[in-house]
């Protein structure tokens, strides 16, 4: 079974269209999930589960980051963690030279 970020985004939509259509026709949420989820053989409710979250959330419906929002986030984490590895760098380097200028030097 493929990790849920490896489906293909069209599967993902269209399980999520079908959990809508679907919804009236059972007695409970998880019901519909479960059928959506052996109808297309996605592997888990909690799957399907997620991607219908996920989709609320970028409609509106329902608070939370969007899938836009977390892209940013991610990028936005990817940079700190640069910038505070180059910072480290910089540190190293500084005391590195300033170690240099305190120690007596000869002429050969």
């Amino acid at each position: 079974m493929a990790r849920p970020s490896r489906y293909p985004l069209e599967l993902r939509r269209r399980a999520v269209r079908m959990v809508a259509e679907v919804r009236g026709d059972h007695p409970t949420e998880t019901a519909a999930l479960q059928a959506v989820v052996e109808k297309l053989d996605i592997g888990s409710r909690e799957t399907l589960r997620n991607w219908v979250k996920q989709h609320e959330i970028d409609a509106g419906q329902r608070p939370g980051a969007t899938t836009e929002e977390s892209a940013q986030l991610k990028a936005l984490k990817k940079e700190n963690a640069e910038l505070k590895r180059a910072n480290e760098i910089l540190k190293a380097a500084a005391s590195f030279f300033a170690a240099e200028l305190d120690r007596p030097h000869t002429r050969s």
